[in-house]
């Protein structure tokens, strides 16, 4: 199999000088925007007080958000695409400042592509709790300092509660499409049950209907494995010097997810047992590439994100369950009366097909299933499978 690379996906061997430097000198404490920062492409909106689910109250919401093509006079061509964990608003574009990775989904969203920005109004909020401008742990709270630990819980419902009240603010009552994968995906879905008067088209992509308990035992030990960094200091970090913030705890964690997002049969195609040292492994000095590749992009991770807000999605992933509240995991479903793609990869072992089948078996269908050799990462990488899908899902 001749396998694909992206910005965001190449292997340690061809690594390039310019990324290998690019990782040299001390991380950052966060790798969160800020204020002051290059707003690049970024739009703020602000929503005003948030209720949430589990009881807190966030005073005050910031939405940051991209978007691309002309909304037309009727308001009929917009589409909502929502990211995944670690993504953020910036789906297509260069890398440039503001934006240090180019866009995530940049052969899907763009001038004739699947969803064409010529036809189709793309607008792609950071959800809330993230950190590339939206309200999360790394903001300031009403006292001038980050909220940090104090963060309150987040749900998803209440993730789409804030791109609810966003859709107002930006003044979209409905939307043609919402389309998204992974975490992403689980918003969908709420959307598609809570609020189908505003969408008439739902794209579900590699997500399922709940977090599984083996789901929730991987996150657990990658949330584990940032609190456990001494230089965490529960949560209060904000204040240290470049370098001394929970960098080795964030990157571990990464490390641990990519083992979930990628494929063992990619991995072992990829580097086999290739080495990076003139020493044999039996010598006990140097290193396999693999492990060279999953320490670069780790390392690279601490560059663009925040510890606090990792662990503030992750504990709102775990949240997910559709039928919570509502009778279960098919009646919430027939709640749905959009048209609804579901789009399973046959390789992800992190929400396996299982998942999209009983979606789809609750809408009343079967998943497309995309045969991929990147597992989970499939739905970013495959563009000519998924894009094919999309569009047939956007043209109906």
């Amino acid at each position: 199999m001749e396998w694909q690379y992206s910005a965001d996906t190449v292997p340690s061997s061809l690594v390039t000088d310019a990324q290998a430097r690019s990782l040299l000198g001390k991380p950052p404490v966060t790798g969160a925007w800020r204020d002051g920062d290059p707003v690049g492409r970024r739009r703020f909106t602000d929503i005003g007080a948030l209720d949430l689910e589990a009881g807190g109250r966030l005073p005050a919401v910031r939405i940051a958000y991209e978007t691309w093509g002309e909304l037309s006079p009727a308001g009929d061509n917009a589409v909502l695409v929502v990211h995944a964990l670690t993504g953020d608003s910036h789906v297509a574009g260069p890398s440039e400042p503001g934006h240090p990775t180019a866009g995530w989904w940049s052969g899907i969203v763009g001038p004739g592509l699947a969803i064409d920005t010529d036809r189709w109004f793309v607008v792609a909020p950071n959800m809330l709790g993230g950190c590339q401008g939206s309200t999360g742990p790394a903001s300031l709270a009403p006292d001038g300092s980050e909220w940090g630990p104090r963060f309150p819980y987040l749900t998803i419902r209440d993730q789409v509660a804030a791109q609810v009240a966003f859709s107002d603010r930006i003044g979209v009552a409905s939307w043609a499409a919402i389309i998204g994968g992974s975490m992403g995906g689980m918003h969908v879905l709420e959307w598609g049950i809570d609020h189908p008067d505003r969408v008439a088209r739902l794209g579900i992509l590699a997500a399922p209907p709940v977090t599984t308990a083996d789901q929730i035992a991987l996150n657990s030990v990658q949330v584990e494995a940032i609190r456990t960094d001494p230089l965490f200091r529960g949560g209060d970090y904000y204040d240290a010097d470049a370098g001394d913030g929970p960098s080795r705890g964030l990157a571990l964690a990464r490390r641990m997810a990519l083992l979930n997002y990628r494929s063992p049969s990619e991995l072992n195609l990829r580097f086999e047992r290739g080495w990076q040292s003139d020493i044999t492994p039996l010598g006990g000095h140097g290193r396999f590439a693999v492990e060279s590749y999953l320490d670069f992009h780790g390392n690279k991770f601490t560059r663009r994100f925040d510890a606090n807000s990792y662990i503030t999605l992750v504990e709102a992933m775990n949240s997910h369950d559709v039928g919570r509240g509502r009778g279960g995991v098919d009646a919430a479903l027939a709640l749905v009366t959009a048209r609804t793609l579901v789009v399973g990869i046959d390789s992800d072992r992190l929400f396996p097909l299982d998942g999209q089948r009983a979606i789809a078996a609750g809408l009343g269908g079967v998943p497309v299933v995309i045969e991929s050799g990147y597992g989970h990462d499939g739905f970013l990488i495959e563009y000519e499978a998924v894009g094919r899908q999309l569009r047939r899902l956007l043209e109906g």
